[in-house]
C-alpha cells in the first residue's frame, strides 16, 4: 500500500515512516526537503497519486498562535483538497489530549482547526490525541527552572514515550478509520512534580524541585485535569522508569 506521511523527516514521522517500510508498504516521505510542501501546496498532488493513506505529523515553525494558526489552516485546507482529488481513503492525524479543554492557548486552537478541517472534509479519518511525551520532560526543567529551584505543578500527568507514539500512529495508519478522535497515554498517571523528581534523581541535577499547586504548565495556567485522557485511551508500553534508566 502506499501510504503518504506529511511530516516524515520530524522525530515521529521519520520513525513511523522506517516502520510502514518494514512492514513492506510504499512510503512517501512529504517535507520541503523531498519538494512537497502542505504550507505552499508543491508537490502534494504528486505525492498522492495512487496513495490510500495519508499520516499527518506536520507541526508549524513555531508554537507562536498566529505562525500556528496560519500553517495548520492553510496546510489543512491543501491537504484536504490534495487528498479529496487522489481519492485517499483514511487521514490520519496526530494531535494533543486536552486541545478543546484549552482552546484559549493559541497553538492549542490551532490544532483544533487541524482537526475540524479534516473532520469536515468528508475524507475518512483517525484524530489521535496524544498526552506530552516523556522526552518533553528536560523543557519542562528548562522553562520552568530560576536560579534556586525548578518550579513544577502538581497537576496530573500521563506522559508516553515516544517510540510507544510511533507503535501506535503506525498500527491505527494500518487499520480502518475511526471516524473519530482516540486517545494515547502512558501507564503512569502521577503528579507532574513527581515525574520531574524521578528524572533528576535518576540523571542528577543541581537544583531542587519546588511543588505547587497553581496548575501552571509551562507559561499557561491550564486545568488540573488538562494533560491526561479524559476516558479510554490506547496506552503505551514503556514506563517512566523503564525510560529514564534506559
Amino acid at each position: 500500500m502506499k501510504i503518504v506521511v506529511i511530516g516524515g523527516t520530524g522525530l515521529i514521522g521519520s520513525n513511523v515512516s522506517e516502520k510502514l517500510r518494514a512492514l513492506g508498504h510504499q512510503v512517501i516521505v512529504a517535507s520541503p526537503s523531498a519538494g512537497v510542501n502542505a504550507l505552499t501546496g508543491e508537490g502534494l498532488a504528486d505525492a498522492m497519486e495512487h496513495a490510500e493513506v495519508v499520516v499527518d505529523l506536520s507541526n508549524s515553525a513555531s508554537p507562536e498562535e498566529n505562525t500556528a494558526i496560519n500553517f495548520f489552516r492553510t496546510a489543512g485546507k491543501n491537504l484536504a483538497a490534495a487528498e479529496k482529488a487522489a481519492g485517499i481513503k483514511h487521514h490520519l492525524v496526530l494531535s494533543i489530549v486536552g486541545i478543546d479543554r484549552a482552546l484559549y492557548i493559541g497553538y492549542l486552537r490551532a490544532k483544533k482547526e487541524q482537526e475540524d478541517i479534516i473532520k469536515e472534509s468528508g475524507i475518512p479519518y483517525t484524530i489521535i490525541r496524544a498526552t506530552q511525551f516523556h522526552e518533553h520532560i528536560t523543557t519542562i526543567i528548562a522553562v520552568q527552572s530560576d536560579e534556586e529551584a525548578i518550579h513544577v505543578s502538581t497537576v496530573d500527568y500521563q506522559p508516553i514515550a515516544v517510540e510507544d507514539v510511533v507503535v501506535l500512529v503506525t498500527r491505527l495508519a494500518l487499520e480502518a478509520p475511526k471516524n473519530a478522535t482516540v486517545e494515547i497515554a502512558g501507564p503512569d498517571l502521577a503528579p507532574m512534580n513527581e515525574f520531574v523528581s524521578r528524572y533528576l534523581s535518576v540523571k542528577g541535577g543541581e537544583k531542587p524541585v519546588k511543588a505547587n499547586d497553581d496548575s501552571k504548565y509551562m507559561f499557561f495556567e491550564i486545568p488540573k485535569s488538562l494533560l491526561v485522557p479524559q476516558g479510554d485511551f490506547y496506552p503505551g508500553k514503556i514506563r517512566f522508569g523503564d525510560w529514564v534508566n534506559g
